[in-house]
């Protein structure tokens, strides 16, 4: 029998879209954000810490990743595999992230072991074990996996373009103009008395408890009560936007990458935070240039110019920065062209703003987008972090695929005006520079530097 139809069936209507119910309250000392989802049988509690890596001393950059890294390797009453055991005895599974803004660690398992979960989960950060012998393994591999992510193209011009940018920044920020995750050469550095001693700073806060599960089958104050047993306040908030001043004309930055057969291309500048009141029609005009396969810049770069598989553009925004990037491999021959037609665009963009029949692309692509993510009871957590990150309010995200829906020309293309800014591009190029130096130089796109090796 034949399952083949005649016609294919035509789309339905979309579903509204709600965001859960936002719960907030105080409890054991600490704050508790949770999202109500009835009848969901996993839940998800994650301890949210002001321990990015912002906090990070100068000279220590990727020591809050080897922390979050040694988190596994036991606690004060258990070795690695016990605790491994217990929690999977629970049907458990522990994520930990470290991003700019914060620290994050948290589990996910069915909704009537959550309790016992939770207390796994603060065992783990409250009193990690720290061996020495552990804390050194988990170092030397970390060290081990930069220096081969570094080996291959990417890494190196991504770094070259973020101390560009932020490295004329105040003395107190400039952690921002290295990498999130540190260096080889800085995670080296890192010892075992620098990783306990950044765990009794800022893992032994209270922080906030998120959780997202079924709520009528969940005790808030139980679960609070365990994830701040003997934790102490809060740090102070640094909310302060970093002051990166914008460059007043461009530069051109070589790394050098010899008898390299393609060039990584990375173009940005400086960008406002992600609580700005103007995110939606940002980073709908970054979409519009590059953020989606039929933008601008893939359109050109790609299909009609045949230089590169693909190029994206994003504006990536932070609690205290934002930055926005153009990405893409091209090959060697073709690197100045490319930036040329990159930087055309992105001026053309700017000065032009952006259709209407591109923006409606756009728009019903990012809201159907945060639609399917907003899925699982870890993405209702992970935007639960939103909200307290960046203090938005409870209501931000039930209102923000309506928001995306009804940006209009002018607003987007008001923040091209404004937010994008060909003139002030760092362009970064890693590649064969003796073979690419002359005709980057010969485009008159800025001034031509090769970076420092390292």
């Amino acid at each position: 029998m034949s399952s083949l139809v005649e016609q294919r069936p035509a789309p339905s209507q979309p579903r509204p879209y709600r965001f859960p119910e936002v719960v907030r309250r105080t409890a054991a000392g600490g704050a508790v954000v949770a999202a109500h989802l009835p009848g969901q049988p996993l839940a998800v509690a994650a301890l949210l810490l002001d321990a990015g890596a912002g906090r990070e001393p100068p000279g220590q950059e990727g020591v809050a990743s080897v922390l979050a890294d040694a988190l596994e390797e036991g606690t004060a009453t258990r070795d690695a595999a016990a605790y491994a055991l217990a929690r999977e005895s629970l049907g458990a599974e522990l994520s930990i992230v470290v991003d700019w803004d914060s620290f994050r660690a948290g589990v996910t398992a069915p909704a009537d072991r959550l309790p016992a979960a939770v207390q796994l989960l603060a065992e783990a950060v409250r009193t990690p074990r720290l061996d020495p012998a552990d804390v050194t393994r988990v170092r030397d591999d970390a060290v081990t996996a930069l220096r081969m992510s570094w080996a291959a193209p990417g890494p190196r011009a991504d770094a070259a373009l973020r101390a560009d940018l932020f490295g004329a920044v105040g003395a107190a920020d400039r952690r921002y103009a290295r990498p999130l995750h540190g260096t080889p050469g800085t995670v080296a550095a890192v010892g075992v008395d620098d990783v306990v001693a950044y765990h009794g700073s800022w893992l032994t806060r209270c922080g906030t408890l998120l959780v997202a599960g079924d709520l009528d089958r969940l005790d808030l104050d139980q679960l609070a009560a365990a994830a701040f047993a003997g934790a102490g306040p809060q740090p102070e908030p640094v909310t302060t936007e970093v002051e990166a001043p914008a460059r007043a004309h461009r530069r051109v930055v070589l790394v050098d990458r010899p008898g390299s057969v393609q060039s990584v291309l990375r173009l940005g500048h400086t960008a406002p935070p992600r609580a700005h009141p103007e995110y939606v029609p940002i980073r709908l005009a970054g979409t519009v240039l590059g953020g989606a396969f039929t933008s601008r810049l893939n359109h050109l770069l790609r299909e009609v110019r045949g230089y590169t598989y693909g190029m994206r553009a994003e504006y990536a925004m932070t609690r205290r920065f934002g930055r926005f990037t153009v990405s893409a491999s091209v090959q060697t021959a073709v690197t100045a062209p490319a930036l040329v037609d990159t930087i055309a665009e992105i001026t053309r963009t700017q000065a032009e703003g952006v259709t209407e029949e591109e923006l409606a692309v756009g728009r019903t692509w990012r809201a159907g987008q945060l639609t399917v993510d907003m899925q699982t009871p870890s993405a209702i957590a992970d935007a639960l972090a939103t909200l307290v990150v960046h203090d938005l309010p409870d209501g931000y995200h039930a209102a923000l695929r309506q928001r995306l829906l009804q940006a209009t020309v002018a607003e987007v293309s008001a923040a091209a005006r404004t937010y994008l800014r060909p003139e002030a591009l760092t362009v970064v190029v890693e590649g064969d520079a003796a073979a690419i130096r002359e005709a980057v130089e010969a485009t008159g796109i800025g001034e031509v530097t090769v970076a420092e090796p390292g």
